[in-house]
């Protein structure tokens, strides 16, 4: 008889436990999302909280050392231009919200 456990490439744990790390999703729920069971999420999300790689391979000497590729580099650059834009315009809907507030006020009284 075979064996069922099923084999994840590293960029599968890896984008599996960015998801966990990045939207604060909780792991069942992630897991059930990916189709593979919460314990195997759940240990690779320990693993990377404790050494930083989800992977059981050994880290390259780039990843060892905390640099970032460059495609990392572009991408974080691009998310973070993002989540600036989005502040902005939730700042500019809470302005416009706080308006409005204030003219229900006084129509109302």
């Amino acid at each position: 008889m075979g064996s069922k456990q099923q084999k994840y490439d590293t960029e599968f744990r890896e984008g599996a436990v960015r998801i966990v790390i990045e939207t604060g999703k909780p792991i069942p729920e992630v897991a059930e999302e990916l189709g593979i069971h919460s314990g195997t999420l759940h240990s690779w999300v320990s693993r990377w909280r404790r050494n930083g790689s989800a992977s059981s391979d050994r880290p390259t000497p780039a990843e060892a050392s905390g640099r970032l590729r460059e495609a990392e580099r572009a991408e974080l650059e691009r998310l973070r231009r993002e989540m600036g834009e989005k502040n902005k315009r939730i700042r500019e809907l809470e302005m416009e919200r706080d308006v409005f507030k204030r003219c229900m006020a006084l129509w109302v009284k």
